[in-house]
């Protein structure tokens, strides 16, 4: 047994780290890089393409991270289910995006809230045009040609594919709300309405040129609001409608290692997501890569000290879940505030983030099975505040005629208000719609036994068990219902 009196040297240790971290942050704050530190030409055709490939392959491997840190955050039945519902996007989402998806984000504006989903059906002249001055006119009055004033940089199927793969990861992230407790197929069915009637009016009035928040001047570098913010308001309204798991004593993580090879797939998988955002291999994409593992590595120092300075020892599981904190509070931003900037807004949203899911924990409030509204939610709304803050100078200078640093700041406010109520009023209402086609919620008895061998009949590790798979509804009594 460790002696009082070494128990309060171990804790001084703590909080001296701490205060260096605090101050390391705020030091940031006051220091600031020489002009034009990232000044560089992106109009050097073959290496954007060259980065946005690999940028795109980057994002894509996200997905699998993501399965292996979700999946081995839950209970060993449940393990392969909770990776499954992850991997399965990578299909379903690819194809939904290829056939009108794509038109929806960013075909010709309607309303300056969704875009034409007959554009680009099937990726009709999706291909390289966008950048051959020849054919450049012509795409621009016979096809929805705003999107080519968005990007010169690279081809338009480049830029499709990999805006595709923020598709993909963005329904990903909600699954950890509801883990543990979901129908598969009910799940398939809400996740192909969530990214038709939330995912792609998002993406579109964010990121299209003529999108609603793209007028009011709201900026999100990679994701802050379209994806993190969003999925998390999404996964809060999941663990509210679907309720309480049964039974959540004796809820150890099943694999830690699957959740530190996850982290590190995510963390190598951001280069691609943030750095990629710039859409060309040039200055603002080195600024996007250098913030992105600063504020990563930052979170995660915090997260592990702030957690021994309030009494837990270090564990695997805080450090993974800290760097990805950092990864998310970065991603609004990454490419337009400076690296002492990210290294405060990212130490100041991981303290918001661990309070946030120690609350959760303690009050039993919602069942948000793996933190996704506490991390994922709060991390991008913060982000998307700090984004209001730190990266007006940014714009600025670039615009004479910009609007003024208040107005820009409570632009994202505003922004960050309707995105939110949006979000979870028409998230709500497709788990309502969804439950009503198909249940959403397995029955106790699936549950009790796990989703491994309830929904897919399969297991994991030697979790082997004698019960009988579901006892509920068919696929095809289902079908033979609906006749």
């Amino acid at each position: 047994m460790e002696s009082i009196s070494t128990r309060k040297r171990i804790k001084k240790r703590w909080i001296i780290l701490f205060a260096l971290t605090a101050f390391i942050s705020v030091l940031g704050l006051f220091v600031s890089p020489r002009e034009g530190n990232f000044d560089l030409p992106n109009d050097n055709i073959y290496a954007n393409v060259a980065w946005m490939i690999t940028a795109t392959i980057f994002v894509l491997m996200m997905t699998p991270g993501l399965s292996f840190f979700y999946g081995g955050m839950v209970r060993a039945k449940n393990v392969i289910s909770t990776m499954l519902q992850s991997f399965i996007v990578m299909g379903v989402v690819s194809v939904i995006w290829v056939v009108f998806g794509f038109g929806l984000a960013f075909g010709d504006d309607w309303l300056h809230i969704i875009g034409n989903p007959v554009d680009f059906f099937m990726f009709n002249n999706v291909g390289v045009q966008n950048v051959t001055a020849a054919e450049s006119e012509r795409i621009a009055t016979e096809v929805g040609g705003s999107i080519g004033l968005a990007t010169t940089t690279i081809p338009l199927a480049l830029f499709a594919l990999f805006q595709m793969k923020f598709a993909i990861i963005t329904p990903s992230l909600i699954t950890g709300s509801f883990a543990e407790r979901v129908r598969f197929s009910g799940y398939l069915i809400f996740m192909i309405l969530w990214v038709i009637f939330v995912y792609c009016p998002l993406a579109h009035v964010t990121w299209h040129p003529d999108g609603l928040l793209a007028k009011w001047h709201v900026h999100d570098f990679a994701g802050g609001i379209v994806v993190h913010a969003a999925s998390g308001v999404a996964a809060l309204a999941g663990a509210l409608f679907l309720g309480k798991r049964t039974n959540t004593k004796d809820s150890k993580p099943a694999n830690v290692p699957f959740v530190l090879l996850g982290a590190a797939l995510l963390w190598l998988g951001w280069f691609g997501f943030n750095g990629g955002s710039s859409l060309a291999a040039d200055g603002v994409a080195v600024s996007a890569f250098l913030n992105t593992n600063t504020a990563a590595a930052t979170a995660m120092v915090t997260w592990v000290v702030f957690d021994a300075l309030r009494g837990h020892k270090p564990s695997a599981m805080g450090a993974a879940i800290g760097a990805v904190v950092g990864l998310v509070a970065i991603t609004p931003c990454a490419g337009w505030v400076t690296v002492g900037q990210s290294i405060f807004i990212s130490f100041v949203i991981t303290l918001c983030c661990n309070l946030a899911v120690t609350w959760k924990s303690r009050t039993h409030s919602f069942d948000d099975a793996l933190d996704v509204f506490p991390t994922h939610g709060l991390g991008g709304i913060l982000g998307t505040v700090f984004t209001g803050i730190f990266a007006y100078s940014y714009f600025a200078k670039q615009d004479p005629d910009m609007i003024s640093h208040n107005e820009f700041f409570w632009m994202h406010i505003l922004a960050l208000v309707v995105v939110c109520a949006y979000t979870f009023v028409v998230s709500y209402a497709l788990y309502w719609l969804t439950n009503k086609m198909i249940p959403m919620r397995v029955s106790r008895h699936s549950e009790e036994i796990g989703l491994d061998r309830s929904q897919h009949d399969e297991e994991y590790g030697n979790e082997a068990s004698t019960e009988l798979a579901e006892d509920s509804v068919t696929d095809e009594q289902w079908f033979k219902g609906c006749e």
